[in-house]
């Protein structure tokens, strides 16, 4: 998944694409301990799709908190 699908999707889509990227991670971390995984590489992309979502998750929190703190000014 790439950055610029991630800033189109709103908070709700975003929120529920990272419980389920979560778990297929687990799932591919359950498969590749029973038995080696085809290619070990998408563990590690899952990893960084769930940083990409959790990172644009907390830029978005941010960025409300300052506009709160703004229009409070």
């Amino acid at each position: 998944m790439k950055n610029s699908e991630i800033i189109e999707l709103s908070q709700e889509e975003l929120t529920a694409r990272l419980k389920e990227e979560k778990a297929a991670l687990n799932k591919l971390k359950f498969a590749h301990a029973v038995s080696a995984v085809e290619n070990p590489n998408v563990i590690k992309a899952a990893r960084r799709n769930i940083a990409r979502i959790a990172t644009e998750i907390s830029k978005r929190k941010n960025e409300a908190k300052s506009q709160e703190t703004a229009s409070e000014a």
